[in-house]
């Protein structure tokens, strides 16, 4: 298949070896793109520091405070978040290996009853209230936003232009915003109708929605909301 990859660099490149390897082709449509904040992290004192992403990650690693939040213990999200954690200097860092239900689970065992705020890193734009679920498990929690991702306004032209033509037979959705993102692009383009056609992939029923909404045909949602999830569902040639 040719499959249209909407997330943001640089994982959409990595997903599109992925996907390369599986025998399918791929067209790069980052519709969110990182920005860092100029965020404002307190001296603390912190006990520990909870990462939503890799990109609460990029986002830090020339703050002022790194050299202290390197120090403190961490949990990512997931692998992916925990990895660029070490190769930014942390050296106590955990994997919640799923999303932030799972990193609500792994702080709360790791840290309730230890005393102390937990900084929680994270996007401007969130799904899930991590610290309000932290705090009813009695984890107090500094909620600081260190990024936002800048939804695109169009597509980048090679994008247009194999939706255009119908060449695309599938598109990688990674959240609700990238869909929303999707679909705002498409309207900008001419390209309502032809944006809908093809298969979507998505990470969860909530990144659905939009698209059903819409009126997309064929989603289908991966059995986890992480990546190896979902290109399971689109599976190999």
């Amino acid at each position: 298949m040719h499959l249209l990859v909407t997330r943001p660099q640089p994982e959409a490149e990595r997903t599109a070896v992925s996907l390369r390897e599986r025998g399918h082709t791929a067209t790069l449509a980052p519709l969110l793109a990182f920005a860092p904040l100029d965020a404002a992290i307190g001296a603390g004192p912190w006990a520990g520091v909870l990462l939503t992403s890799a990109n609460a990650v990029r986002a830090v690693r020339s703050h002022p405070a790194i050299a202290a939040l390197r120090a403190l213990p961490a949990i990512g999200v997931g692998d992916r978040t925990a990895a660029a954690a070490r190769e930014a200097g942390f050296t106590d860092v955990a994997s919640a290996a799923g999303h932030a239900r799972d990193l609500v689970a792994a702080a709360t065992r790791r840290f309730a009853g230890v005393g102390g705020t937990i900084l929680y890193l994270c996007g401007e734009d969130r799904a899930a209230d991590v610290g309000a679920a932290l705090a009813g498990a009695g984890v107090r929690v500094a909620t600081t936003p260190v990024y936002r991702m800048v939804a695109a306004e169009r597509f980048p032209p090679p994008a247009a232009d194999v939706l255009r033509t119908g060449r695309v037979q599938g598109v990688l959705h990674y959240s609700r915003r990238s869909a929303l993102a999707y679909l705002a692009c498409a309207g900008n383009e001419g390209l309502a109708a032809a944006a809908l056609q093809p298969v979507h992939y998505v990470l969860s029923a909530a990144v659905a929605a939009p698209l059903l909404q819409a009126g997309a045909g064929d989603v289908r949602v991966a059995a986890r909301p992480d990546e190896p999830a979902l290109l399971d569902v689109v599976g190999s040639v």
